[in-house]
């Protein structure tokens, strides 16, 4: 028998022996087929990945508040003795998760629509109780028994080659981030909310909390059906509840057998904390202003067409028609080289059906490329190239989309020192409510358009038809 199979076999017989540990919060056997160990390795290695696809909120002391909370609520957890590491990221995703071996995120996009530290510590609870309960790791291991061939060698046998490490981590990282489903949430839950008691906040934070987030989906869909566009789903975070959830209020209730005499609310320590928090787009992603998108750092601006729905994403910038049957895509390419119509060409491909243009567009050197339903922008700015690439599901979109891309193209132009000033992204600021006050008074100077008055009702917590109590800290976006 060669040694590979001897190998193989030699690992199998472990898996027997191996893939069962004791369960951190039950105490019963689990499938697992990795060692605490090894969670925590792959956590660690994972946190690079997810800070460079984020990247980390530049505030200290919103990062040590957080923290503190975090690390107070791990303490009482069943895991008290693993390292937790607690970090807010720099995206407007309303979302927090977890990865194995103690690494919690949250995203300063959930944090805008939270009220007090009670809510806060219900969102870091629950994701703690995906790490006691080890439920990534489970999920991972079921994942992995499935791929057993190399996948399971490459775990008991570091020396196995390169190419099938990468295939077990890509199998942990898509049963990790494909989200847990609805027994480990609410396993999740009810483990958060014996923790917020155990740490002095009422359980039923968690409940405030979810009841945030669905409303938080509700306005989401009327802004969509306003845009003509599909509501945003978001990963993770209390998903799978539904509105008056049975067993959500059985999970919570059952920690509310803990006493919590006088507990811990955080209202204005909380509100405080975010006084200043940036809201939506952030300066290194660029922001966009009624379809218009400024970003300081690069000096850029174009103007995508009214109706269009324009994403902002971390990797990406792009605008979907109404109907969703055309795109427009910008790209940056930090070193162009040669001209952009050479740029244009290499673009393009030898071969294809294209005709290209040199063009002076806003007094910038460019190029533009087009086929029978295709067209591309090359413009270079300050020895960077980029590309504003347009793309149809037909050629009779194309035809209907033509003019509206051939204007995004043109608009593309160095940004001014106006556009600098208005290109300020926004933020969320404190006010103390006076009688009188309304949301509808306050949407009226807001910058959040037309949505502006439910939108400040809901990051307030007074969604869908609640007012401003005099006195009370209020949020709202300048």
């Amino acid at each position: 028998m060669n040694s590979p199979i001897k190998t193989l076999l030699a690992c199998l017989a472990l898996l027997a022996l191996a893939g069962c540990a004791q369960n951190p919060v039950s105490g019963q056997q689990d499938f697992v087929m990795m060692s605490e160990a090894q969670e925590i390795s792959f956590g660690r290695n994972a946190d690079a990945e997810v800070r460079k696809q984020y990247g980390v909120y530049k505030s200290a002391a919103l990062q040590e508040y957080v923290n503190s909370v975090g690390q107070q609520i791990a303490k009482k957890s069943h895991r008290p003795n693993l390292q937790y590491h607690f970090t807010v990221l720099d995206t407007p995703e309303v979302n927090a998760f977890a990865l194995p071996g103690g690494y919690v995120y949250i995203t300063r996009g959930i944090l805008a629509y939270l009220n007090s530290e009670a809510e806060l510590a219900a969102v870091l609870g629950h994701e703690i109780g995906h790490v006691t309960a080890r439920h990534g790791v489970r999920q991972a291991s079921a994942e992995l028994a499935a791929n057993i061939g190399l996948s399971i060698t490459s775990i008991l046998v570091p020396e196995i080659n390169s190419a099938a490490g990468q295939n077990l981590s890509n199998i942990l990282g898509g049963a990790l981030f494909a989200g847990y489903g609805r027994d480990h949430e609410l396993e999740a839950d009810r483990l958060g909310a014996e923790y917020l008691a155990r740490t002095g906040y009422d359980p039923h934070a968690m409940i405030e909390v979810i009841d945030v987030l669905k409303h938080q989906e509700l306005l989401d869909a009327e802004i969509a059906r306003q845009e003509g566009r599909e509501p945003r789903h978001y990963h993770g975070l209390f998903a799978t509840h539904p509105d008056n959830d049975t067993r959500l209020q059985q999970a919570v209730g059952e920690s509310s057998q803990l006493a919590v005499a006088n507990p811990t609310e955080g209202y204005a320590q909380f509100l405080r904390q975010i006084d200043g928090l940036t809201f939506n787009e952030s300066s290194e992603q660029g922001v966009v202003r009624n379809n218009k998108f400024m970003h300081v750092e690069l000096g850029i601006a174009l103007s995508f067409p009214q109706d269009w729905r324009v994403q902002n994403l971390p990797d990406k910038l792009l605008a979907v028609s109404q109907q969703g049957d055309a795109v427009i895509q910008l790209k940056m390419d930090k070193q162009s080289s040669g001209t952009p119509a050479g740029y244009a060409r290499r673009l393009a491909g030898f071969g294809s059906n294209s005709r290209i243009e040199t063009l002076d567009i806003n007094g910038l050197p460019a190029a533009l490329v087009t086929t029978p339903a295709a067209m591309a922008g090359v413009i270079y700015l300050n020895q960077s190239a980029y590309i504003i690439q347009c793309g149809v599901k037909s050629r009779a979109a194309f035809t209907a989309h033509r003019n509206d891309m051939l204007d995004t193209i043109h608009s593309f132009h160095a940004l001014s020192e106006t556009e600098r000033r208005q290109a300020r992204p926004l933020a969320i600021r404190l006010i103390t409510a006076r009688a009188g006050d309304t949301y509808a008074n306050l949407a009226q100077h807001s910058p959040l358009g037309k949505t502006a008055e439910n939108q400040l009702r809901l990051i307030n917590g007074n969604y869908p038809q609640g007012e401003p109590v005099p006195g009370q800290y209020v949020k709202i976006v300048e």
